[in-house]
């Protein structure tokens, strides 16, 4: 997705857009139509059949509320557009897909195999994988600096999930498959249905493969996490579970945490900011959450209402569907003055991009790490960039990504 700077002057008609059709992410401007809404109809109904639509939430404390609020807004009907009128075949199996308390007891044991201890004991190894990855680059000659962050969290979950290196290319490629089917680079003859099928059979093949090869209580790492862990009553996760909550801790890291350096380096050549950043080391933190408010790399989730409930002076209805527009939410200037201005030095800790509540990222601290790493690495290696050709944007009405960013890069004198 473009991260455009909409004016509130473009010709948009509210009574006719589609943000489902991944091509209007691709190659439109959905922050367009975002503005607009936030500015004239801040929950607005698109119909997409004649028997089928959904409300969007677009202002910061309505998705915040949808997101939060899991006693009147339920995950377990759908949370994605492609779900839409459909069931979630995950549902109260993986973990996105299941309301408190259910999830809390699930989600427990995965948030303890990410503390912070746990992490830090990894961050040697993240910091070599990052340090591996910069050693492609060759100074001054093109490269593709989204397909090199497109490696990135696969080397770290991977790892964290004890998957074999050699499969780590093609489950990269597989994961961001499953979130664009529709993308013209990924798509097969099957059509954007029969693609999404196929990455999903090939991923949940490889945990199976995965968890065959286990014994025990095994090493500690995510599988063996999601094997051994037990709910109050005894029960343990069924194999179907497990391997879907593999599929989707994997799919979370790999398809959010590359687009956030590679919108954050499209801005930073645009606005002349990457020396900026790069020589005050005391702005990285600030600097990496304002990258994930600019960047947004998850756009929406959905939620279904519980019961009637009234969102900026619009009645959802029992049993509705409510699309959470987090790319939006962080554009919202009454929580982000001057949202449309990319700023290192803002404060920016109250973004969405992991989302709230309940369902919190329980990568986020994964994530956070590793753009900690990523950045310090990239600044103490390159003097700067230069952009050399267009970049592509994936089609994707879930992930706002970026699939190719042809750049040149410059190392530094040591």
């Amino acid at each position: 997705m473009r991260l455009t700077r909409p004016t509130g002057t473009e010709p948009i008609d509210l009574a006719h857009f589609d943000l489902v059709d991944p091509a209007l992410h691709g190659e439109g401007d959905p922050h367009a139509i975002w503005h607009a809404m936030r500015e004239r109809e801040p929950v607005p109904w698109q119909q997409v059949t004649p028997k089928l639509g959904f409300w969007s939430a677009t202002k910061f404390d309505d998705v915040a509320r949808v997101l939060r609020d899991h006693h009147v807004f339920t995950s377990e009907h759908g949370t994605l557009l492609n779900l839409l009128g459909k069931k979630d075949p995950a549902s109260r199996r993986q973990l996105p897909a299941t309301d408190p308390p259910r999830h809390t007891r699930m989600r427990s044991p995965i948030q303890r195999a990410l503390n912070a201890k746990v992490l830090d004991r990894h961050r040697p190894l993240i910091r070599n994988e990052i340090k591996y990855l910069f050693g492609d680059i060759v100074d001054g000659e093109p490269f593709d600096f989204a397909e090199l962050t497109g490696k990135l969290p696969m080397a770290v979950t991977g790892t964290l999930m004890g998957l074999d290196r050699e499969h780590w290319p093609r489950l990269t490629y597989l994961t961001s498959q499953a979130i664009a089917p529709d993308d013209p680079e990924f798509i097969t003859p099957a059509g954007s249905r029969g693609t999404l099928q196929l990455a999903h059979r090939q991923l949940f093949a490889t945990f199976e493969e995965a968890m065959a090869q286990r014994k025990g209580d095994g090493n500690g790492d995510l599988i063996d996490v999601l094997r051994t862990m037990d709910f109050e009553d005894g029960r343990k996760l069924q194999p179907g579970e497990i391997v879907s909550n593999c599929y989707s801790l994997l799919l979370g890291a790999n398809v959010t945490t590359p687009h956030v350096p590679n919108g954050a380096m499209i801005e930073l050549l645009e606005n002349g900011g990457y020396d900026d950043w790069a020589t005050h080391p005391e702005l990285l933190e600030s600097g990496i959450e304002e990258a994930l408010r600019w960047t947004s790399p998850a756009t929406h989730f959905m939620r279904y209402a519980k019961q009637d409930v009234t969102l900026s002076g619009v009645t959802i209805r029992a049993g509705e569907p409510i699309v959470a527009w987090l790319g939006s939410a962080n554009r919202d200037v009454d929580v982000f003055p001057d949202p449309y201005r990319f700023d290192i030095r803002r404060n920016a800790k109250r973004h969405l991009a992991f989302g709230i509540g309940p369902h919190f990222c329980v990568g986020h601290a994964v994530a956070r790490l590793t753009l900690w790493e990523f950045f310090t690495e990239l600044f103490a290696q390159f003097e700067k960039f230069e952009q050399v050709g267009e970049a592509e944007h994936l089609h994707s009405n879930f992930i706002a990504g970026v699939k190719h960013l042809p750049l040149v890069a410059t190392r530094r004198r040591r």
